[in-house]
């Protein structure tokens, strides 16, 4: 898996500038970093560190450090080399502020099993209720005892609470641990785990599922639920699950749940109403208490962002309609009705409000920051949007009354040469509202052909101070040439794609070039919808080992993402049938050909 090679800590100064940097040291050369995680109150960071040796296996085993921020100086959490990360579902979480819940190998763990060669009998499956399942074609399901044993050796893993002056505590006992969550009061620990039966049919994530609350201490309060194997969920967008899904911890709240819960059996081709409820409860409900209801939804449920017991946004869609709403919950007030913010296609991007910003919380948790201005009583949100327009993405930050639905753009991207985006709040930690004068903004601008480097953003002169000073990733490359180009299919669809040109390519002198192109079919209900622009021309071209881009070292042109739609009202596409669709029809890339840009049959595609 990627890692990092080291850590670098800079205190944000008064003035918006990183103070000197603190490098993160005590662990051997050649580490390789991962799972970096601060702890609740800042004040250090745990990672785990590998050391990759030939002749040393277990030197390849994740071992869990912690690092002071103040000093930089890092040491290994625990003494013993044997308590080592079961990485394979989870790492680890703060519980508290000197505490971590760590995924751990089993020290009970010795080889892998090995296959016989004499097969334990016949295999048989049988189907006495004569149901008739109908599931998605997937690659790499277990196909016997065997697997099942492998799959039970590599992602058991023992939960261990460590300390930070080295002590652990066995959590429980071995299982398939697939996710653990503190709630923000620090008491107790909602608990996801998969177990046997498992299933051939179906992909992992759709095993047995058992949720549980436990207190941080190690002692199990209740069970939630034990879900069956979900085999019989619907080939059918928007069919979920049933039973309990979506189960967390109220960010806004010290301990309390909130899940859903399908009213259709989980099937979108039942017609019902409601069709989603949002439950919340208490994690120690008192005897009796039953959970309330919090929403009612007519469409299949897909988030929520808390803010207090006056405000929370859920968010609901409908892939049949392309229909996504956004509504309005007073959590604490039965009195005050839910009412919609946002009803719209979702298709239609260009009409996207954008979603809130967050500011953390004195618990370390994410809510909805509402912002004030000056002599105005009314509460304001910031909806941060992609921005899309027929010129390509312009990023932008809305001032939303969340009383009157009216907005004030505050802040957008530089629309000439830049690609700006907001990424976080900078200040206004804690419960408290922020002052619209008082705001500060994370954002990072990039270009071209200039790597994203990240700025601070202060409010009332929206004055920018850069603070980081990233080197070019791969200076050979830094001359590529691109464009977003728009063209017309012959069916009048109007499509976008970036065109990635060699660096010094020069079309007079080098002629017609052999290229890639890079892309993946959609779905669109109509035109209009298909021939909207999505990116922008201004984003600097980020490459991963895997990137299409790196052809362009080969000396290739490179179309990378065109349009690929795929329309029709109501249509459900199959990708068998796209794929029998001629590539030359799909693409219209005669253009190409025409403008001597590309040598004719040297098209290069995968699937």
């Amino acid at each position: 898996m990627p890692f990092f090679t080291g850590i670098g800590i800079h205190r944000l100064l008064p003035d918006d500038s990183l103070g000197p940097e603190k490098e993160v040291h005590g662990y051997p050369d050649g580490a390789k970093i991962n799972f970096v995680s601060w702890s609740p109150d800042g004040k250090r960071i745990a990672f785990s560190v590998r050391v990759d040796e030939e002749d040393n296996v277990s030197s390849c085993k994740l071992r869990v450090w912690i690092a002071d921020a103040e000093t930089g100086e890092a040491k290994p959490l625990f003494e013993s080399p044997d308590i080592c990360l079961n990485a394979v579902f989870g790492s680890f979480v703060w519980v508290n502020n000197s505490t971590l819940l760590i995924f751990t190998i089993p020290s009970s763990r010795r080889d892998p099993p090995k296959k016989t060669m004499v097969p334990l009998g016949p295999k048989i499956q049988s189907n006495e209720q004569k149901n008739i399942i109908i599931s998605r074609m997937t690659d790499n399901l277990l196909k016997d005892e065997y697997d099942e044993s492998l799959f039970d050796y590599y992602t058991t893993a023992q939960l261990v609470l460590g300390s930070l002056d080295g002590t652990a505590k066995d959590f429980g006992t071995p299982a398939v641990y697939t996710a653990v969550e503190p709630s923000p009061d620090q008491k107790y620990v909602l608990i996801t785990s998969m177990h046997r039966p498992y299933s051939y049919k179906v992909p992992c994530a759709r095993f047995s599922q058992k949720v549980q609350v436990w207190t941080t201490d190690g002692k199990l309060v209740r069970e939630l639920c034990d879900l069956p194997p979900a085999e019989d969920i619907p080939v059918c967008y928007n069919s979920v699950r049933e039973g309990m899904r979506s189960i967390s911890w109220r960010a806004d709240k010290p301990s309390t749940l909130y899940w859903v819960e399908a009213q259709d059996r989980g099937d979108a081709n039942v017609e019902v109403s409601p069709r989603d409820i949002i439950y919340t409860q208490p994690a120690e409900p008192a005897e009796g208490e039953k959970p309330e209801i919090l929403h009612k939804l007519d469409l299949r449920f897909r988030s929520v962002s808390w803010c207090d017991d006056s405000l929370a946004l859920v968010n609901e869609t409908w892939y049949k309609t392309s229909q996504t709403r956004t509504w309005l919950v007073c959590p604490g007030s039965k009195d005050v009705a839910p009412r919609v913010l946002f009803d719209r296609v979702f298709e239609n991007v260009y009409s996207d409000p954008g979603s809130p910003m967050m500011t953390r919380t004195s618990t370390g948790t994410n809510v909805i920051a509402k912002i004030k201005k000056e002599n105005d009583e009314q509460i304001y949100i910031l909806l941060n949007g992609r921005g899309f327009t027929p010129e390509g993405n312009i990023p932008f930050l809305d001032l939303f009354d969340i009383n009157t639905g009216s907005k004030e753009r505050i802040w957008e991207s530089n629309r000439e040469k830049y690609f700006e985006t907001a990424v976080a709040l900078v200040f206004g930690q804690g419960e408290e509202d922020i002052n619209l004068n008082q705001l500060k903004i994370l954002t990072s601008k990039e270009s071209k052909t200039e790597i994203t480097q990240y700025h601070i953003l202060s409010w009332p002169l929206k004055k920018s101070s850069q603070i980081t000073n990233f080197p070019h990733p791969y200076p050979t490359l830094a001359s590529l040439q691109k464009e977003m180009i728009k063209y017309q299919r012959k069916d009048g669809v109007p499509l976008t794609a970036t065109l990635y040109l060699p660096p010094g390519y020069d079309q007079s002198k080098d002629g017609p070039l052999p290229c890639l192109f890079w892309a993946y079919p959609e779905d669109y209900k109509s035109k209009d919808a298909a021939g909207q622009v999505r990116g922008s021309p201004n984003e600097f071209s980020g490459m991963t080992p895997t990137s299409s881009l790196i052809f362009l070292a080969r000396r290739f042109a490179v179309l990378a993402g065109p349009s690929i739609p795929i329309i029709g009202e109501g249509l459900w596409s199959n990708w068998f049938q796209v794929q029998r669709l001629l590539l030359k029809k799909l693409f219209d890339v005669e253009w190409l050909i025409q403008a001597e840009l590309l040598l004719e049959d040297t098209l290069m595609e995968h699937s």
